[in-house]
């Protein structure tokens, strides 16, 4: 295949924008000429690459292709700045798209991104750690924080950490639901709050203490900050990452000392040699090694 790089970024950007017309205005040109670069490139490889619904979709071999686009634009970028080009002239800032757990990026990512912000352009995507590693499989986005440690295919995989999650609530909470501890009959009756219906931290433990039929009343907060701002206000107990718990306010209570989950992160990003890229890594590494939990750290993989 002849790929030209013009109609690669036409494919980037209108992935990214979701429509032809978003393409166009961050390319500087005409959703004619997005659509003609589109469908040369789709006569150059022989396959559909793009839905073109509102907003497009990928095939799967148009995933194939958008990760190509992408890691030939960081490359680029990275030579750019090899030659001496004006390393914070905006084409030569290279955009990142990552994966990042609601809580890492409400307790721990933020900080360690912050002093590259002059370096790279960050495009996150917020996903539960569990489903993280399928946006790398996409081709969505170059590295994610994820649950899984096995690499994904052309990745490579590195342990950052654990982030510990204990049963939390306020004391009066506590008080009124768990009057003598959490014990099953309590669990199948307090209101508990859970992230969204992507978690399992909540029923894992709400199951293993009180068994698989319970039901007790949920309430959904999909924000990590509201979700503890729930719990402290009382609307239920739920899972807290220590993280978390040592700025809330009011404090809250361990209701069970002896229980604790322990979520293990790991950092998964294409196996290329990019500057940029390699500079997120280690700017993670380094926070994550104060922040999470360290127990043997695991080599890189992959």
């Amino acid at each position: 295949m002849d790929l030209d790089l013009a109609q690669l970024r036409a494919l980037d950007a209108t992935v990214r924008g979701g429509t032809l017309e978003a393409a166009a205005r961050a390319l500087h040109v005409t959703p004619s000429a997005i659509s003609q670069r589109l469908r040369a490139l789709e006569v150059a490889t022989g396959r559909i690459l793009l839905v073109r619904s509102r907003p497009v979709r990928l095939t799967e071999s148009g995933q194939a292709v958008l990760r190509l686009a992408r890691q030939i634009d960081l490359l680029t970028a990275d030579v750019a700045r090899e030659l001496g080009d004006d390393p914070a002239a905006p084409e030569r800032v290279p955009t990142l798209p990552i994966a990042v757990n609601a809580d890492s990026m409400a307790t721990w990512v933020l900080p360690a991104l912050a002093p590259l912000a002059g370096e790279v352009a960050l495009d996150l995507h917020r996903e539960d750690q569990e489903h993280t590693s399928a946006l790398l499989r996409a081709g969505t986005v170059m590295a994610a924080v994820t649950a899984d440690a096995e690499p994904v295919p052309g990745c490579t995989s590195t342990r950052l950490g654990s982030m510990r999650y204990r049963p939390m609530a306020t004391p009066a909470f506590a008080r009124r639901w768990f009057p003598a501890g959490p014990s099953p009959e309590a669990l199948a009756s307090a209101p508990v709050v859970v992230f969204d219906r992507k978690d399992d931290l909540q029923h894992r433990y709400l199951h293993a203490q009180a068994g698989d039929d319970v039901a007790p009343p949920v309430h959904y907060v999909p924000a990590s900050a509201d979700y503890v701002a729930a719990v402290a206000l009382g609307l239920g107990w739920g899972m807290v990452p220590d993280l978390q718990a040592r700025t809330t306010t009011p404090e809250l209570v361990v209701l069970d000392t002896a229980a604790a989950v322990d979520v293990v992160l790991h950092w998964q990003q294409w196996r290329l040699r990019s500057t940029a890229l390699d500079r997120v890594r280690e700017a993670l590494l380094a926070v994550a090694r104060r922040e999470l939990d360290q127990p043997e750290r695991s080599p890189v993989t992959g």
